[in-house]
Protein backbone atom coordinates (compact mmCIF):
# COMPACT_ATOMS: atom_id res chain seq x y z
CA UNK A 1 0.00 0.00 0.00
CA UNK A 2 1.28 3.69 -1.38
CA UNK A 3 1.40 5.75 2.10
CA UNK A 4 0.17 8.94 1.37
CA UNK A 5 2.34 12.23 1.88
CA UNK A 6 0.79 15.21 3.83
CA UNK A 7 2.17 18.93 5.10
CA UNK A 8 2.19 19.00 8.96
CA UNK A 9 2.00 22.36 10.72
CA UNK A 10 4.34 22.61 13.45
CA UNK A 11 3.86 25.30 16.63
CA UNK A 12 6.87 26.00 18.44
CA UNK A 13 6.40 26.52 22.14
CA UNK A 14 8.97 27.82 24.56
CA UNK A 15 8.94 28.87 28.09
CA UNK A 16 10.98 32.02 29.29
CA UNK A 17 11.15 34.39 32.22
CA UNK A 18 14.30 37.02 32.41
CA UNK A 19 15.92 35.84 29.33
CA UNK A 20 16.45 38.59 26.91
CA UNK A 21 20.07 37.90 26.60
CA UNK A 22 19.28 34.50 24.60
CA UNK A 23 15.37 34.32 23.56
CA UNK A 24 16.06 35.91 20.01
CA UNK A 25 18.66 33.40 18.87
CA UNK A 26 16.03 30.50 20.45
CA UNK A 27 13.61 31.94 18.12
CA UNK A 28 15.36 32.34 14.72
CA UNK A 29 16.49 28.86 15.04
CA UNK A 30 13.36 28.01 14.64
CA UNK A 31 12.03 30.34 11.88
CA UNK A 32 12.51 27.62 9.45
CA UNK A 33 10.11 25.34 10.09
CA UNK A 34 7.47 26.88 12.73
CA UNK A 35 4.32 27.56 11.37
CA UNK A 36 4.00 29.93 14.59
CA UNK A 37 5.51 30.28 17.76
CA UNK A 38 4.27 30.40 21.01
CA UNK A 39 6.65 32.05 23.63
CA UNK A 40 5.33 31.47 27.78
CA UNK A 41 6.25 34.35 29.80
CA UNK A 42 6.30 33.13 33.36
CA UNK A 43 6.94 37.17 34.52
CA UNK A 44 9.65 38.55 33.49
CA UNK A 45 10.55 41.85 34.04
CA UNK A 46 13.42 42.21 31.68
CA UNK A 47 12.92 42.91 27.61
CA UNK A 48 11.99 38.84 27.25
CA UNK A 49 8.24 39.91 26.23
CA UNK A 50 9.26 42.36 23.82
CA UNK A 51 11.76 40.93 22.15
CA UNK A 52 9.56 37.82 21.63
CA UNK A 53 6.64 40.21 20.08
CA UNK A 54 8.87 42.31 17.74
CA UNK A 55 10.02 38.36 16.23
CA UNK A 56 6.27 37.76 15.82
CA UNK A 57 5.61 35.11 18.03
CA UNK A 58 2.57 35.09 19.90
CA UNK A 59 3.52 35.55 23.99
CA UNK A 60 1.25 34.87 26.77
CA UNK A 61 2.24 35.76 30.72
CA UNK A 62 1.84 32.82 32.64
CA UNK A 63 2.99 32.97 36.56
CA UNK A 64 5.12 30.22 36.86
CA UNK A 65 3.01 27.02 37.55
CA UNK A 66 5.95 24.39 37.33
CA UNK A 67 7.97 23.15 34.12
CA UNK A 68 5.29 20.82 33.07
CA UNK A 69 2.55 22.42 33.44
CA UNK A 70 3.73 25.78 31.91
CA UNK A 71 4.96 23.48 28.79
CA UNK A 72 1.39 22.06 28.72
CA UNK A 73 0.01 25.51 29.05
CA UNK A 74 1.61 26.59 26.24
CA UNK A 75 1.13 23.24 24.12
CA UNK A 76 -2.65 23.99 25.03
CA UNK A 77 -2.13 27.52 23.56
CA UNK A 78 -0.89 25.91 20.30
CA UNK A 79 -3.02 26.09 16.81
CA UNK A 80 -1.45 23.34 15.88
CA UNK A 81 -1.39 19.86 16.91
CA UNK A 82 2.42 18.82 16.33
CA UNK A 83 4.66 20.80 19.73
CA UNK A 84 8.29 21.48 19.12
CA UNK A 85 9.54 22.74 22.36
CA UNK A 86 12.60 24.53 23.33
CA UNK A 87 14.10 26.22 26.13
CA UNK A 88 14.95 29.87 25.62
CA UNK A 89 18.79 29.34 26.27
CA UNK A 90 18.31 26.59 23.30
CA UNK A 91 19.47 26.86 19.56
CA UNK A 92 18.42 24.53 16.59
CA UNK A 93 21.37 23.93 14.06
CA UNK A 94 20.73 24.29 10.53
CA UNK A 95 20.83 20.39 10.34
CA UNK A 96 18.34 19.78 13.06
CA UNK A 97 16.01 22.79 11.07
CA UNK A 98 16.24 21.28 7.75
CA UNK A 99 15.53 17.40 9.23
CA UNK A 100 12.15 18.77 10.54
CA UNK A 101 11.30 20.80 7.70
CA UNK A 102 12.09 17.62 5.27
CA UNK A 103 9.80 15.35 7.54
CA UNK A 104 6.80 18.11 7.86
CA UNK A 105 6.12 16.95 4.17
CA UNK A 106 7.18 13.18 4.62
CA UNK A 107 5.10 9.98 4.83
CA UNK A 108 2.27 9.72 7.47
CA UNK A 109 4.03 9.18 10.27
CA UNK A 110 4.46 6.03 12.48
CA UNK A 111 5.40 7.76 15.49
CA UNK A 112 4.13 9.82 17.81
CA UNK A 113 7.19 11.81 18.66
CA UNK A 114 10.75 12.68 18.00
CA UNK A 115 13.71 12.81 19.35
CA UNK A 116 16.81 15.08 19.18
CA UNK A 117 20.12 15.55 20.16
CA UNK A 118 21.13 18.23 22.20
CA UNK A 119 24.53 19.40 23.20
CA UNK A 120 25.74 21.39 26.46
CA UNK A 121 28.02 23.92 26.86
CA UNK A 122 30.59 24.66 29.95
CA UNK A 123 33.40 27.21 30.34
CA UNK A 124 33.47 27.70 26.34
CA UNK A 125 33.47 24.27 25.01
CA UNK A 126 30.90 22.34 23.46
CA UNK A 127 30.34 18.42 25.97
CA UNK A 128 29.66 16.46 22.52
CA UNK A 129 30.78 13.19 24.33
CA UNK A 130 27.55 14.41 26.59
CA UNK A 131 25.13 14.47 23.76
CA UNK A 132 21.77 13.05 24.98
CA UNK A 133 18.69 12.25 23.49
CA UNK A 134 15.72 14.22 23.90
CA UNK A 135 12.04 14.17 22.86
CA UNK A 136 10.90 17.59 22.03
CA UNK A 137 8.26 17.09 18.88
CA UNK A 138 5.54 15.08 19.66
CA UNK A 139 1.14 15.02 18.58
CA UNK A 140 -0.36 16.68 21.53
CA UNK A 141 -3.63 14.74 20.78
CA UNK A 142 -1.38 11.64 21.60
CA UNK A 143 0.52 12.42 24.38
CA UNK A 144 1.51 15.53 26.92
CA UNK A 145 4.26 16.72 28.73
CA UNK A 146 4.30 14.55 32.47
CA UNK A 147 3.37 15.94 35.10
CA UNK A 148 6.85 15.69 36.92
CA UNK A 149 8.54 18.59 38.76
CA UNK A 150 11.52 17.57 37.45
CA UNK A 151 13.27 16.31 33.61
CA UNK A 152 9.70 16.78 32.66
CA UNK A 153 8.87 15.28 28.87
CA UNK A 154 6.07 13.72 26.75
CA UNK A 155 4.60 10.80 28.13
CA UNK A 156 5.39 8.30 24.67
CA UNK A 157 5.13 5.12 27.38
CA UNK A 158 6.74 2.49 25.76
CA UNK A 159 6.31 3.78 21.65
CA UNK A 160 8.93 4.19 19.23
CA UNK A 161 10.70 7.48 18.36
CA UNK A 162 12.65 8.87 16.01
CA UNK A 163 15.79 10.47 16.36
CA UNK A 164 16.15 13.79 13.62
CA UNK A 165 19.40 14.52 12.45
CA UNK A 166 21.35 17.87 13.51
CA UNK A 167 21.71 18.84 16.85
CA UNK A 168 20.33 21.53 19.76
CA UNK A 169 23.06 23.70 21.39
CA UNK A 170 22.19 24.05 24.48
CA UNK A 171 24.16 27.45 25.69
CA UNK A 172 23.62 26.87 29.47
CA UNK A 173 26.49 27.82 31.05
CA UNK A 174 26.36 31.45 32.41
CA UNK A 175 29.30 31.43 35.25
CA UNK A 176 29.62 29.17 38.24
CA UNK A 177 27.15 31.06 40.17
CA UNK A 178 24.47 30.49 38.35
CA UNK A 179 25.25 26.92 38.13
CA UNK A 180 25.61 26.09 41.59
CA UNK A 181 22.10 28.02 41.98
CA UNK A 182 20.25 25.81 39.44
CA UNK A 183 21.78 23.05 41.10
CA UNK A 184 20.30 23.81 44.22
CA UNK A 185 17.33 24.49 42.47
CA UNK A 186 16.69 21.08 40.38
CA UNK A 187 18.46 19.23 43.60
CA UNK A 188 15.04 20.72 45.31
CA UNK A 189 12.87 19.58 42.92
CA UNK A 190 14.44 15.85 42.28
CA UNK A 191 14.55 15.29 45.86
CA UNK A 192 10.81 16.18 46.38
CA UNK A 193 9.63 14.19 43.24
CA UNK A 194 11.91 11.01 44.83
CA UNK A 195 9.67 11.84 47.74
CA UNK A 196 6.32 11.71 46.26
CA UNK A 197 7.35 8.35 44.52
CA UNK A 198 7.65 7.06 47.98
CA UNK A 199 11.78 6.90 47.36
CA UNK A 200 13.66 6.63 50.81
CA UNK A 201 16.98 7.85 51.56
CA UNK A 202 19.40 5.09 51.70
CA UNK A 203 23.24 5.29 52.84
CA UNK A 204 24.17 2.84 50.17
CA UNK A 205 22.94 5.21 47.31
CA UNK A 206 24.60 8.48 49.50
CA UNK A 207 27.68 6.57 49.66
CA UNK A 208 28.28 4.81 46.03
CA UNK A 209 26.40 6.89 43.94
CA UNK A 210 28.45 10.04 43.75
CA UNK A 211 31.48 8.14 43.11
CA UNK A 212 30.19 6.32 40.08
CA UNK A 213 28.53 9.58 38.42
CA UNK A 214 31.95 11.47 38.64
CA UNK A 215 33.11 8.23 36.95
CA UNK A 216 30.72 7.54 34.47
CA UNK A 217 31.01 11.41 33.36
CA UNK A 218 34.94 11.24 33.76
CA UNK A 219 35.92 8.16 31.85
CA UNK A 220 32.57 7.17 30.03
CA UNK A 221 31.56 9.93 28.77
CA UNK A 222 35.41 11.11 27.90
CA UNK A 223 35.54 14.24 30.31
CA UNK A 224 38.49 13.79 30.67
CA UNK A 225 39.56 15.02 27.42
CA UNK A 226 37.64 18.54 28.15
CA UNK A 227 40.86 18.99 30.45
CA UNK A 228 39.68 21.65 33.76
CA UNK A 229 36.42 22.01 32.26
CA UNK A 230 35.63 18.43 32.24
CA UNK A 231 37.48 17.55 35.41
CA UNK A 232 34.79 20.35 37.32
CA UNK A 233 31.60 19.14 35.58
CA UNK A 234 32.32 15.40 35.99
CA UNK A 235 32.80 16.68 39.82
CA UNK A 236 29.64 18.99 39.83
CA UNK A 237 27.97 15.69 38.84
CA UNK A 238 29.12 13.82 41.50
CA UNK A 239 28.01 17.06 43.87
CA UNK A 240 24.67 17.04 42.25
CA UNK A 241 24.10 13.39 43.26
CA UNK A 242 24.97 13.80 46.65
CA UNK A 243 23.19 16.68 47.31
CA UNK A 244 19.74 15.23 45.96
CA UNK A 245 20.67 12.28 48.13
CA UNK A 246 20.98 14.33 51.54
CA UNK A 247 18.07 16.33 50.23
CA UNK A 248 16.10 13.31 50.40
CA UNK A 249 16.98 12.21 53.76
CA UNK A 250 16.64 15.98 55.27
CA UNK A 251 12.45 15.25 53.82
CA UNK A 252 12.92 12.10 55.42
CA UNK A 253 14.01 13.67 58.74
CA UNK A 254 11.54 16.91 58.70
CA UNK A 255 8.62 14.05 58.23
CA UNK A 256 9.30 12.43 61.26
CA UNK A 257 9.08 15.55 63.44
CA UNK A 258 12.67 16.45 64.26
CA UNK A 259 13.62 19.95 64.41
CA UNK A 260 16.31 22.34 65.27
CA UNK A 261 17.79 21.58 68.88
CA UNK A 262 17.32 24.63 71.41
CA UNK A 263 20.61 26.25 71.64
CA UNK A 264 22.96 25.44 74.45
CA UNK A 265 23.68 27.86 77.61
CA UNK A 266 27.87 27.16 77.46
CA UNK A 267 28.01 28.84 80.86
CA UNK A 268 26.95 32.02 79.97
CA UNK A 269 24.74 33.79 82.17
CA UNK A 270 21.93 34.86 80.08
CA UNK A 271 18.95 38.09 81.50
CA UNK A 272 15.98 37.71 79.42
CA UNK A 273 15.30 41.28 78.27
CA UNK A 274 11.88 42.04 79.81
CA UNK A 275 13.76 41.64 83.40
CA UNK A 276 16.88 44.05 82.47
CA UNK A 277 16.10 47.12 84.77
CA UNK A 278 17.28 50.73 83.97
Amino acid sequence: MIQATLIRSISTVIIAQNEEECIANAIQSCLPFADEIVVVDGGSQDATVQISESLGCKVYTNPWPGYSKQRNFGADQAKHDWIFFLDADEVVDTELAIAISAWKTGLEPTTKALSVKRVGDFFGKWLDSRAEAHVRLYDKTQCRIKDVLVHEGPDVKDDPVTLLPGTLWHQGFRDMSDLVIRFNKYTDLDANQAHLLGKKFSLIRLLLKPPAKFLQQYLWYGMYRQGLAGFTLASLWSYYIFLKEIKLYEIDWRAKGNTQPEPKEFGLSVTPTHQVQA
